[in-house]
């Protein structure tokens, strides 16, 4: 089976390069490759890792962290202003 988020890793590759290995500079699309691989693991719940996804369970982990950092940084922003 060929990654279906091998496009997705990609383009996180090609952003890190750009960007002097700077990931803040990448977030979407990290954020899009984890939503990828999300949609991948619920349609093929017996796939337990691909070569382009983290494992399910630390996927579920890194996407709660991205989304408690959207939190935060919306309440950093809303303080702000």
């Amino acid at each position: 089976m060929s990654d279906p988020c091998k496009s997705e890793a990609c383009a996180i590759q090609d952003c890190l390069k750009q960007n002097n290995y700077n990931e803040s500079r990448c977030t979407v699309l990290i954020d899009q490759l984890y939503a990828c691989c999300s949609k991948f693991y619920d349609a093929h719940p017996d796939v337990t890792s691909t070569t382009c996804c983290p494992k399910l369970n630390l996927l579920n982990i890194k996407m709660k962290q991205r989304l408690q950092e959207k939190v935060d940084a919306e309440m950093i922003a809303h303080r702000s202003s």
